[in-house]
Parts: structure tokens; sequence; C-alpha cells
């Protein structure tokens, strides 16, 4: 709707993943770096875990889409919700075998001989397996049979494994240790910074022919970076809904203001998560009254507002970290507040 409005080849913010955005900052450069690499090692795992939307499949089409398919041969597999019994089918059928009503063993030798028959004329073989938080160990430990595979003193298939945190617990596991020896890097790509964030929404409506129409203020990304945290998905939903908004008021123009008043909307139409203000609510819940009156407090109010400042100056890779230190700050604060309550109570009836 909006895209003609603003004079725009196409959509900016799509939600699907598109390696044609492709938007490398400090984070997605160094992720790029391991997976290039481990291309370039030929054998093991890279591990590369992100939060939901911090661009990891956008991050691995890209890769995908550079690949010479004349020296490797990439199998990408997204839907990983399944146990070991299933992982070799779906490998195989990635790699263009047939893998219905064929044994484990006649499915391995099947696999092998693909693999033999790749590195002997000259290509390589790697596996992507995206999503991989839903695997099981089992279809992990399948996954991990598969590197054994060896002509002479060469891998026959390299591997990423590409999810979400929590598959950090999964590697963390003691049937995990011979999955752990076969890793040969592991990153973590956190979201971006408020710098980032900004070069992240023009780059994008660079991609699509913006000219500056609309004029988005400064202090607008300042509203767009502190409400999505810096993932890139919660950053295209919002600016997506700006510009929707900007066209249905006929604006050429987004200030702070407008943004706020969007995040507002979404947050009132299906709650904090879609704008990104998750942990923020659950810090509030977690401090309870105290932190009410905190904010009742000027000085303790700017107080918190420099401690936050600070966290975000920091570029802290993970999220769930500056959370944990702005909780741990507050309750803190709290505690402060409340001693200092208690020696005045006592002041004054000793004072009586």
């Amino acid at each position: 709707m909006y895209e003609s409005f603003y004079g725009f080849k196409s959509k900016p913010f799509q939600l699907n993943p598109d390696p044609s955005f492709y938007y490398g900052s400090r984070g997605h450069r160094r992720a790029m770096a391991y997976l290039d690499y481990g291309l370039h090692q030929s054998e093991g795992f890279i591990v590369i875990t992100g939060d939901v939307g911090a661009g990891k499949t956008t991050l691995v089409r890209s890769l995908l889409q550079r690949l010479d398919p004349n020296k490797v041969v990439a199998a990408h597999l997204v839907s990983t919700q399944i146990d070991a019994d299933d992982i070799l089918r779906l490998v195989a059928a990635a790699f263009g075998l047939p893998a219905k009503n064929i044994e484990k063993a006649d499915l391995l030798l099947q696999l092998e001989a693909f693999l033999v028959r790749l590195t002997a004329g000259g290509k390589r073989a790697l596996l992507v397996v995206d999503e991989a938080q839903n695997l099981t160990q089992r279809a992990v430990e399948e996954l991990r049979m598969l590197s054994n595979f060896q002509l002479e003193d060469h891998a026959l298939l390299q591997s990423f494994l590409i999810g979400q945190p929590e598959f950090r617990k999964t590697m963390q596991s003691e049937y995990m240790q011979q999955l752990r020896q076969r890793v040969i890097a592991t990153y973590h790509l956190g979201p971006l910074d408020l710098a980032e964030t900004r070069a992240y929404v023009e780059h994008r409506l660079g991609c699509v022919g913006w000219k500056g129409d609309p004029r988005i203020e400064a202090s607008a990304f300042d509203v767009i970076h502190n409400a999505s945290g810096g993932i890139p998905r919660r950053i295209n939903t919002l600016c997506d809904r700006a510009l929707l908004a900007g066209f249905l008021s006929e604006k050429h123009g987004l200030s702070a203001a407008d943004v706020d008043e969007v995040v507002r909307e979404m947050r009132d139409e299906s709650g904090p998560e879609i704008a990104g203000l998750s942990a923020g609510s659950a810090a509030t819940s977690l401090a309870g009254s105290a932190f009410a009156e905190l904010l009742a407090d000027p000085a303790a109010a700017a107080r918190l507002a420099e401690i936050g400042a600070g966290f975000q100056s920091a570029k802290l890779e993970a999220r769930i970290e500056q959370v944990e230190k702005v909780l741990a700050a507050v309750l803190g604060l709290a505690q402060e507040r409340q001693s200092i309550s208690a020696a005045e109570t006592k002041g004054s009836q000793n004072g009586r």
C-alpha cells in the first residue's frame, strides 16, 4: 500500500528472510566469517546461535546464495522437529537421494556412496541445519555420526548447526561430549546496537529505492531501537507499521512521536512481545512495587536512566544479560532505598 506513496520499488520490511536485503552488521559479519572459516576447514561443525528474529536464516541464505555450485553441493534443512529415526531420511532427501522405505543401514550406505562420488568429482558436501534447537539429542547424535564419513584423510561432510540460544544447553549435555569435540567454532549472534539499527533501517530502505521520502528524524531511530531491542525481525515489524501509519496519515516525515504511537498501538493489539518490550515487562514484574517507587523518585529515576544508557553503550551480545543487569541494579536501588527508609524510621524513633 505505502510502496507507491513513497516511491519504493518493493516492500522494504517484509518478514520473510531475503538474502537480497542482507545487512552486514558487526555481529553478522563475524558470524559469516565463522561460516567461511568452516567452509575453508572442510570438516567438523560450526554452531551459530541467536535469538528469534536475529537474522540467522537470512545469514544462511546469503551464504548459500554465493556458494559456487560447481564446488559445493549444499543441503538446507529447516523443519527439524523430528527424532533420530527420520533425520537421516531428511538429510538424504535434502541431497536429492531417495529415502522412502529404505532401511537405516542401506540409507547410510547410500549417503556414504553419494558423498564419496562428490569428493571424487572435486566437489564438497555442506549440510546446513536450521532451527537446530528443535532436534532431539538422538537426532543430533545421528548428525554427528555422519561426520565420521571419510575418504582417506578427507572428511566427506561439513555441517553447520543454526539455532536459538537453547541449543547451547543441548550441546552442554553430558551426552554431547563427542559432538563438542567435533565443533571447530561457535558464535552467538546478538542484537544490533543503536547505530547499527539506524544503518539497518536505512540499508533496507535503500534496497527499494528510498530517496529520503519519508524523512526519518534521528530521534525516531532511538524509539525504533529501544522498542525492538535491536532484533531485526522486530525492527521490520515496527518499521512496516510505521510506514503504513505514515501513508494513512499522508505524512512524508516520521518523528519519534509517530513511531512511539505505533509502538503503543502494537502493544495494545498484541501485548508487549510484538514490540520487543517483553524483557522490560518481565523486569518490572520481578521488581514489583519497589520498582514503581523508584520511578516515582526523580533522583532514583535519573540513576536508572544512567544505568540503562551505560548498558546500551556497552553493546552486549546477549540482550538477556542486559536485562539481568538492569534488574539487578533495580533491585539494588530498591534495597538501598529500603535501608535508607529503615534508618530514617529508626532515627525518628530514637529521637522520640
